[in-house]
């Protein structure tokens, strides 16, 4: 089953939708402002993508702005701010057989169909 974290008000978010409608995959879409993933599923994904969770985050976001840059948090925060800040996550996420890619640009997602 292959996943999408979406935003439907994002281009890259949709160019990535559509590319894996292109390639026959019908993903479970989750518009995460509506559903953000829980810190578990967070720190799942960052797993997968293998990264730390600060390198999952918008920086150009008000949020970040206001509230985090210049800071220095652990993993563990940042997962936190992610999870009460969704907007904060980078996006597209897709996740299948349990790797993820990040569709920025879209095209990178396809390493993982």
């Amino acid at each position: 089953m292959t996943k999408i974290f979406h935003n439907p008000r994002c281009r890259k978010s949709r160019e990535t939708l559509n590319l894996l409608e292109e390639k026959g995959e019908q993903p479970t879409i989750i518009e995460y402002l509506n559903t953000p993933p829980t810190k578990a599923e967070l720190a799942e994904i960052v797993n997968m993508l293998g990264i730390a969770p600060e390198k999952l985050i918008r920086k150009g976001e008000t949020e970040y702005k206001e509230l985090f840059k210049g800071k220095t948090l652990s993993d563990d925060e940042w997962l936190d701010a992610m999870v009460q800040y969704p907007k904060l996550i980078e996006r597209p996420i897709v996740i299948k057989n349990g790797k993820a890619a990040i569709g920025r640009p879209p095209e990178t997602v396809l390493d993982i169909l």
